[in-house]
């Protein structure tokens, strides 16, 4: 399959992991932002492939890990609510809250169904006039357009029982966030092509500038991903910090002009507090005042948000590069897919998960 097998393609991975090791010279710590990196970064062994003087470490762009539980608590009480049709992505399903998740608020009679598309969302809020249909509206740039056509099209169709439950959350806040932290050891990025795809590459420049760090738009291939490494290294070993793209086959500088216009339209940046990481500035998208009647946190008035998380899961500290999974005691043993304490063992973008499902 064309731009697939090409970059699945072993004798062109290994010829790239032999050019990092002529390449590189001292030691360098590469983080890549996007879970679905990482997945691809464990399952392919691409970071056995690489030089001792490569380090990479898993950054947080897995967006059902950085959700906060205090939102999760929100959407447990919104989905047990006997009116309420609750849509969700199937991943949302097992993320533990303070208490409970989705999955055993289904088990307990509520009506949550998972949902492919959050237009399939509003079709059901259009054939159930007397239910209120509620989308859990999760993920990072990348879902944002699909998201917020939902709202609009609810809104041209007259639907008035049709609502999103927010969590929007933006890329390159959280690159900053680890830049300013006193413990990051992130001498470079490997950023998230789908997101750049939407948003385009400028953004990122102001941040190379700033902290003076390389950050290379990658792919999700084992080719790719290695040629972004490639990319960051002969940087690093040059003095440079540029952003620059690798996925050239699906980003281009300007992102998809359209879909920002629709973001722009649909929602306004504001705080948001991400699971393990806490709050950062201008970091999240919510609801325009111009749809402000589709936000179901309004709709539904105050609720109880203890957004406690697990004492003895570490998953902030992963998705901050500073620790990997088998660090954590509890990996593996009181943490399991089927029992997990945080999300990062549930969501299929999860460090954690990744290094459960390919090294264990």
């Amino acid at each position: 399959m064309k731009y697939i097998d090409e970059y699945r393609d072993p004798q062109a991975v290994l010829s790239c992991a032999a050019a990092i090791r002529e390449a590189v010279s001292q030691p360098w710590t590469i983080m890549e932002v996007c879970g679905g990196q990482t997945h691809a970064i464990v399952k392919y062994g691409l970071d056995e492939l690489l030089p001792p003087q490569i380090t990479l470490i898993h950054g947080p762009g897995c967006p059902v890990c950085v959700t906060d539980a205090a939102i999760l608590d929100k959407a447990h009480q919104i989905a047990a609510r006997p009116e309420v049709i609750f849509c969700t992505f199937g991943d949302m399903l097992r993320v533990p809250g303070t208490r409970t998740d989705l999955f055993q608020v289904k088990a307990a009679g509520a009506d949550v169904r998972v949902v492919y598309s959050p237009l399939e969302a509003v079709e059901i809020a259009a054939l159930s006039p007397g239910r209120e249909v509620v989308f859990f509206a999760v993920g990072f740039e990348t879902t944002a357009p699909a998201n917020a056509m939902s709202a609009h099209q609810a809104r041209q169709r007259g639907l008035t029982n049709f609502s999103l439950l927010v969590s929007h959350v933006l890329v390159p806040p959280a690159i900053e966030a680890i830049l300013r932290s006193p413990g990051s050891r992130v001498q470079a990025f490997l950023a998230a092509g789908h997101v750049c795809a939407i948003m385009g590459t400028r953004e990122y420049e102001p941040l190379a500038n700033r902290y003076k760090v390389p950050i290379v738009v990658t792919g999700f291939e084992p080719l790719d991903i290695m040629q972004g490494v490639l990319m960051c290294v002969r940087q690093l070993e040059s003095g440079r910090h540029e952003v620059e793209n690798q996925y050239a086959r699906a980003v281009r500088s300007e992102g998809n002009r359209q879909a920002q216009d629709l973001i722009s339209r649909v929602f306004s940046v504001q705080p948001r507090h991400w699971r393990g990481m806490g709050s950062i500035e201008a970091s999240g998208f919510g609801l325009s005042d111009q749809f402000r009647a589709f936000d179901a946190l309004e709709r539904f008035g105050p609720l109880e948000t203890p957004g406690r998380e697990s004492g003895e899961c570490i998953s902030g500290l992963i998705m901050q590069g500073l620790k990997k999974p088998a660090d954590c005691p509890a990996f593996g043993l009181r943490c399991t897919p089927e029992t997990p304490l945080g999300a990062t063992m549930v969501s299929n973008e999860g460090a954690c998960s990744a290094y459960y499902r390919y090294r264990t």
